[in-house]
């Protein structure tokens, strides 16, 4: 990843700078994984305008990244590595050998062609998830779940990475990013790695 930064063309302009997006491999969303996100208007729910002065602004589409990561035993192939103006980090768009498609929070350094899996007993790889009773102590982590099957909650901002510290019986123990230790039951979920685009 790199640093783009603009000429001097005016006062305000001088030392701007912003990500070259070199890692980005398709400009486009996947339609079949994308929502519109509808603007209100300024109106409430009988159409009256409770808010002046609000336009209809760009058309936005919003990306539905899986947090769950319940398709186990399937391998999923890395097609492309996209823009997400919803979320900091960017997203993985995964293919899997029955022809689904399915957009993940991108970890540092998978890119296109990489195969990640789902499961109870994967291969405990960047970007691989799996219950946190299986995870070996020490790795890092994120997209972790509070709940069994709820999908990931903690840990899902751009460079982000939390630790597995130990485990206590149906229990273990997280070391978040802020540094507070969390317990969480040993049956949730959480993809192995840090999250990327740090800068």
């Amino acid at each position: 990843m790199g640093i783009r930064v603009y000429k001097p063309t005016s006062p305000g302009r001088r030392n701007s700078s912003v990500n070259d997006f070199f890692e980005l491999t398709k400009a486009t969303p996947e339609k079949t994984l994308t929502t519109r996100i509808k603007k209100t208007g300024g109106r409430n729910h009988s159409g009256k305008i409770t808010c002046r002065f609000r336009g209809g602004g760009a058309r936005k589409l919003y990306r539905k990244v899986d947090f769950k990561r319940t398709k186990d035993g399937v391998a999923g192939t890395v097609i492309s590595v996209e823009y997400d103006p919803n979320h900091t980090c960017h997203i993985a768009l995964l293919e899997y050998v029955d022809g689904e498609k399915r957009y993940i929070l991108q970890p540092l350094g998978v890119t296109v062609g990489e195969v990640l899996e789902s499961g109870d007993i994967v291969e405990p790889k960047v970007g691989n998830c799996m219950p946190l009773k299986n995870i070996p102590t020490g790795m890092s982590i994120h997209n972790i779940e509070l709940n069994s099957g709820q999908g990931g909650k903690l840990v899902r901002t751009a460079g982000g990475s939390a630790k597995l510290s130990g485990k206590d019986g149906e229990w273990v123990h997280i070391t978040l990013p802020s540094g507070e230790m969390r317990m969480v039951r040993s049956s949730c979920r959480a993809t192995i790695g840090q999250i990327g685009n740090m800068d």
